[in-house]
């Protein structure tokens, strides 16, 4: 047994039976969604009452679908914008990568709004929202997903950070 996995069952070790319980789960689920150093996850989840998890898989979705499917096989000829480019032989490559970056400037950008929730924004009226974990059957836990936009980068299920948006 490593230094790592001694000093996770020592951790274990001192919670109650149901947050042991709790974290088990927790390490699973994130090492099933690839994530490599998922006791340190586990331990701001139930140690912080972060929701670390909601995080993640909400962070690693918008990469996907959002920033990533423009990657995807058919996806830019879907913009007749970029079908004329295509066609007028720009590089494919090329558009996927403006497409991805727009893509990541617009997430960014949401989620940086959703994290400004409540300070008054830009209408200048005072109104405010926030972004919630919910459990299982949707209803709300208390837990606000903040600071979205500090790890948006961090989140590439690619592993890249993001570096490839920039080249």
């Amino acid at each position: 047994m490593d230094h790592a996995e001694v000093a996770w069952q020592s951790w274990l070790s001192e919670l109650a039976p149901s947050k042991r319980s709790a974290a088990e789960t927790l390490r699973t689920q994130f090492e099933t969604i690839g994530v490599t150093d998922a006791q340190d996850w586990v331990r701001s989840e139930i140690d912080g009452n972060q929701p670390q998890l909601a995080r993640l898989v909400l962070l690693r979705s918008l990469w996907r679908g959002a920033i990533d499917g423009w990657a995807d096989p058919g996806a830019l000829e879907q913009v007749a914008a970029a079908r004329r480019l295509l066609d007028a032989g720009a590089d494919r490559q090329d558009l996927v990568l403006l497409a991805r970056a727009i893509a990541y400037e617009a997430v960014f950008i949401t989620v940086d709004e959703l994290d400004c929730g409540a300070d008054v924004n830009v209408s200048g009226i005072d109104v405010g929202w926030m972004v919630m974990e919910s459990g299982e059957d949707g209803s709300p836990t208390g837990r606000v997903l903040s600071g979205l936009h500090e790890d948006l980068l961090t989140m590439d299920p690619g592993g890249r950070d993001g570096t490839d948006l920039w080249r």
